[in-house]
Order: C-alpha cells, then sequence, then structure tokens
C-alpha cells in the first residue's frame, strides 16, 4: 500500500472528469494516488487532451505528487491498477439523441436510461463492460471497477451474471443528491443525514431517513408533499407529486421514478422539448460544448461551476468517497449498486441491487432490509426483470430477448409499438451492435 494507488479512468475524455480530480485532490490525504491515467478511444482524442490538460493544472494547482497519463491504449494503462472507473459512452451524445427522439417519434418516453433508450444504451455498453473485465483478469486481477456508466444497475446485473469478476461496484450519484436535498429541506448539514436507500438504480427508495441517527421520515415525507421540493436532480425536472400519493407510498421516491409514476405527463413534457428540438441530448451537447471551451482556458485550474448543470453533481464526492472506504477499509455506509447476496427478499440472490452497504475493504456488505414496502414491490421486480432480459440480449445479440426487454418495460404500450421502436433502433445504431447483425457463414 505504501507505494500510492493506481487510478485508470475509462471514459477520460468526459466532461465529468474534472469533477473526479477535484475529488482526489480533497482526499488527497487519506487516498494517496500516485498515478491517474485517462484512457479514451480516437473519436475522444481530443476531449481527452483538453480534459487532461485541466487535470494537469487542477493537481499543479494544489500541489501534489499525482502523475496524469493520457492514453488511447487501454491494456497499457490498465497494467497493475488498483481501481478502474468507467464512465463512457458508446456512440458519443449523438447516440443519446436517437435513444431519446425514436422512442418519441413512436409516442414513447425516450430517456437515457429508463425505457426502450435505456435498453439501447444497455445493449451497446455491455459488451464493451464485458471487455474490460476482461482485460482487468488479465491486467490487474485485483483492482476493484467503479462503473458509472449508464444503465449502471443493467450494467452490474451483466458483469455479476456473466463473469466471474466480484469487484464491481456500480454507483449513481442520485441517491447523494437525495441526501443533500434533505439536508437542504431541514436545513442541516449532509453530515448529520442518513438515508436506508433499497431498489434499484434510477428505481430506488428511500425506506427511512434519519438526523443524528433519529427517524425524521414523517416529517421529511410531509416535506415532500409540498409540490416544490418533489425534485433533487437538475437532469430530470418534473412535476410535483400529488400530495395524497406521496404520504400514502410513505417511502422516499428518486428522480426518476417521475417516469413512472408520472408517464403521461412526463411524456408530454418530452413530446414538447421533442419537437422543439430540445430533448435532452441536444441539451447536455450545448452543455458540453460550453464546458469544453472552458476547459480549454490555459489558466483555468479548478472545476467550473458550470459543471453542475450537467446533471454529475456529488459524482466526485460519491465516487471518490467510495473508493477511500474501500481502500481504508472505512466500514461507513453507502448506497451503491451491489449482488443482492438477501438484501431485498423478492429479489434474487445474485442479482444486482442498489442499497445501502457497509463498504470495506472486501467491498459492499449489503444491509439487510427484509422486504420492500408491498405499494413499490412490484414495480422494482418489474424492472428488476427488464434488466436482465436486457443484460442477456445484450450479451447474446438475440433479437427475441432484445423484443421481450423492450415489450416488458411498463414504459412501453404493447409487443408491436415495441417492436417498431426495436427495429429503427437498430438500423440506427447498426454501428455499435455488432452482436445482432453477425452473419454465419455456412
Amino acid at each position: 500500500m505504501g507505494k500510492g494507488i493506481k487510478i485508470v479512468t475509462i471514459g477520460g475524455g468526459s466532461s465529468y472528469t474534472p469533477e473526479l480530480v477535484e475529488g482526489f485532490i480533497k482526499r488527497y490525504d487519506e487516498l494517496p494516488v500516485r498515478e491517474l491515467w485517462l484512457v479514451d478511444i480516437e473519436a475522444g482524442k481530443e476531449k481527452l487532451e483538453i480534459v487532461g490538460s485541466l487535470a494537469k493544472r487542477m493537481i499543479e494547482k494544489a500541489g501534489l505528487a499525482i502523475k496524469v497519463h493520457l492514453t488511447l491504449d487501454r491494456k497499457v494503462a490498465l497494467k497493475d491498477a488498483d481501481f478502474v472507473t468507467t464512465q463512457f459512452r458508446v456512440g458519443l451524445l449523438d447516440a443519446r439523441a436517437k435513444d431519446e427522439r425514436i422512442p418519441l417519434s413512436h409516442g414513447v418516453l425516450g430517456q437515457e436510461t429508463n425505457g426502450p433508450g435505456g435498453l439501447f444504451k444497455g445493449l451497446r455498453t455491455i459488451p464493451v463492460i464485458l471487455d474490460i473485465v476482461k482485460d482487468m483478469k488479465e491486467l490487474c486481477p485485483d483492482a476493484w471497477l467503479i462503473n458509472f456508466t449508464n444503465p449502471a444497475g443493467m450494467v452490474t446485473e451483466a458483469v455479476l451474471r456473466y463473469t466471474d469478476h466480484r469487484k464491481i461496484v456500480g454507483l449513481c450519484n442520485v441517491p447523494i443528491g437525495i441526501e443533500m436535498g434533505v439536508a437542504k429541506l431541514l436545513d442541516v448539514d449532509h453530515s448529520r443525514i442518513r438515508i436506508d436507500f433499497a431498489g434499484l438504480n434510477h428505481m430506488v427508495y428511500g425506506l427511512d431517513v434519519y438526523l443524528d441517527g433519529v427517524s425524521v421520515k414523517d416529517r421529511v415525507i410531509e416535506l415532500l408533499s409540498i409540490p416544490e421540493n418533489s425534485s433533487f436532480v437538475r437532469n430530470v425536472e418534473g412535476q410535483g407529486w400529488e400530495p395524497e400519493f406521496i404520504r400514502a407510498l410513505n417511502v422516499l421516491t428518486c428522480p426518476y421514478h417521475l417516469y413512472y409514476y408520472k408517464r403521461d405527463e412526463m411524456l408530454e413534457k418530452e413530446l414538447k422539448n421533442f419537437k422543439e428540438g430540445t430533448t435532452r441530448a441536444e441539451v447536455v451537447k450545448k452543455l458540453e460544448e460550453e464546458l469544453f471551451e472552458l476547459y480549454k482556458d490555459p489558466t483555468l485550474s479548478i472545476k467550473p461551476p458550470q459543471l453542475e448543470e450537467r446533471g454529475g453533481a456529488y459524482y466526485s464526492d460519491a465516487a471518490v468517497r467510495l473508493i477511500s472506504s474501500i481502500y481504508n477499509d472505512k466500514r461507513d455506509i453507502q448506497p451503491v449498486n451491489t449482488m443482492n447476496n438477501g438484501a431485498i427478499a423478492s429479489i434474487p440472490y445474485e442479482s444486482a441491487v442498489e442499497v445501502s452497504c457497509v463498504i470495506t475493504k472486501e467491498g459492499p456488505k449489503p444491509i439487510i432490509n427484509g422486504d420492500l414496502p408491498v405499494p413499490v414491490r412490484g414495480l422494482v421486480q418489474q424492472i428488476k426483470s427488464f434488466e436482465r432480459v436486457g443484460a442477456e440480449a445484450a450479451v447474446t445479440g438475440n433479437y427475441d430477448t432484445a423484443l421481450l426487454a423492450m415489450t416488458i418495460n411498463p414504459l412501453v404500450p404493447s409487443d408491436k409499438v415495441g417492436k417498431a421502436i426495436l427495429d429503427e433502433m437498430l438500423e440506427a445504431h447498426k454501428e455499435h451492435l455488432p452482436q445482432f447483425f453477425q452473419t454465419v457463414d455456412v
């Protein structure tokens, strides 16, 4: 441990990277990073160089001895890594635009991690993640894989189900965003709040809320029944909950629940954006262009505040807190995606779930919740079925399995509509879905 830590970030040219670098700088005393390798592909080379230069300026300004390496060769980077973080987007933002716009053209919600868009992001991403795991097995078998790439639940499910690599933790900034939001609602410091999270990625619920170890759930639910207090995450804007509904549900929701409990209202809003050419992908594209212009400034040596508009707020807090807790065997409690191991009774033991865990040097130890409350159990099980079947389709390239995954998602109204969307999206993403287009030599 004395030699310092080697961290590899795949998707290093991401606009999120300054968040991560800021996190490593802040926690350097407890997490002595020696080398940070930022890895990208040829198409991301320019962004990698811009972000890499900013990362070097940030570290220089902090006066730390972290050596930053930039490379397009993943295997060179992975050799003897201690932690590998993944934050990439197969097909870049143009693929996200298709994920959003094609379903909307059929009158179905198009979104990055939910419905048809979430399925297709999984179909493109999972084969790449499995390749990365294969390289890790060869080059850094003891390294932890910290995955931030969406759909994080389906990706974690695929690694657990189709590889023997168990050192994977899926991470999302939604739970920490909810914690921060609750702290703000109660006007207290974030460190005083703890929430018992259970469910799936972007389908997670807060079963209880504690302030200084004392449950304040009833008070928080009452505050959340006020419409303007409903949403905590900037990249999902919706309407407030009906007060009677949120009181009856009696658990904290996450912003992505809007797509399921307010499907018509969210679809109407997305269709309006679609017609105006301002779906989230277009908004993010514009934000990214502005961010990279800022990043290019040779005098910039801090993370610009505009990055929070990108939807990655608290990412560095969540990611670096997790890495530090594994490295230092802190045994603190954090919500992550990991193998269920009986934490949620109605989800298979070996499946991925997003739950509060004790974080140890052996990885996350899920806190046993018994079962989810009846009002939310069915929806969580349905989304878990979608994730499992979607992961299977990604690995096998089987058309029928992909159609099944598409149709069992609650945002898709029928198999006929699902098939029309599937056919159009397969064609649109053909370049990044070779598993569906392999020809068999006779």
